[in-house]
């Protein structure tokens, strides 16, 4: 098993950037030790996809993605300080007329809510 020359993909559980490996078959694979993902890309489409995705490594466009997607996506609690990612059920919306007000904390004993930036 060896690695390949200068491609990385970000783990897709704690982001970290991977080494994309080859198997003894050939066929590319990511292993995070941090948080313990494996992930074997087995059949041609996904390794193409896989190759286009880590051949611009330099310019970090996965990071680059990831990055846009948290900003937007993830939010924190301003009352307990909880990370998390929005969903259906976290959104909030006045009982009075029905808008939206913003996303309420995941965490049952916390009523926090990540208001709307105006």
């Amino acid at each position: 098993m060896s690695t390949s020359a200068n491609r990385f993909f970000p783990c897709p559980i704690c982001s970290d950037r991977l080494d994309v490996r080859k198997s003894k078959k050939g066929k590319p694979y990511v292993v995070c030790n941090r948080c313990g993902v494996q992930m074997f890309v087995r059949n041609d489409t996904g390794i193409r996809d896989l190759e286009r995705l880590t051949a611009a490594t330099d310019t970090m466009n996965a990071w680059t993605r990831l990055t846009d997607l948290q900003k937007r996506f993830q939010k924190k609690c301003p009352k307990c300080g909880e990370n998390f990612w929005i969903t259906e059920e976290s959104i909030s919306t006045s009982w009075f007329d029905g808008r939206f007000t913003g996303y309420r904390c995941p965490d049952k004993a916390c009523d926090g809510l990540v208001e709307v930036e105006k």
